[in-house]
């Protein structure tokens, strides 16, 4: 397991390189300020890491009620989770955009759609490079399969 200290590295360090790679394409892409993609960025960023911590929290006590365990998650239950987080930040980015770039719902959609395909690519290879640089503490893991 990571520690405390590293995920919080880790976070900070995602949304800091994401915002200085996505602001100045999406300021490109859009034809708009870099202050003003710049500043939108960094509301969204701020949007989805509060949303990502209430949104598991709800999740997890969902799961409890429901009496499922919370660490037992099988793939369609990841689909679902990830889905639905989504489809939440979705909801409550859109009209953001929409009011903040001065365009319509529709292309304010289009825009945010960019933006998370933007961050899952991004995410894939961060996490990649991430293991790579800060690699995993070998301590304490188990070794399956062994008796």
């Amino acid at each position: 397991m990571r520690t405390t200290a590293d995920r919080i590295r880790h976070t900070l360090l995602f949304e800091i390189v994401g915002l200085a790679i996505c602001a100045p394409l999406a300021s490109w892409i859009l034809d708009k300020g870099l202050a003003q993609v710049g500043a939108l960025s960094l509301v969204l960023s701020l949007t989805a890491m509060l949303l990502n911590y209430v949104f598991n929290l709800i999740f997890d006590i969902a799961l409890v009620r429901l009496g499922r365990p919370v660490n037992v998650r099988p793939a369609w239950m990841r689909v679902l989770h990830a889905t639905l987080f989504e489809a939440s930040l979705l909801v409550l980015a859109v009209p953001v955009v929409a009011w903040w770039l001065d365009m319509t719902l529709w292309t304010a959609f289009l825009t945010d759609i960019g933006f998370a395909l933007f961050f899952l690519i991004y995410a894939f290879i961060y996490n990649w490079v991430y293991d790579v640089v800060f690699p995993m503490p070998v301590q304490g893991l188990v070794n399956v399969g062994k008796d």
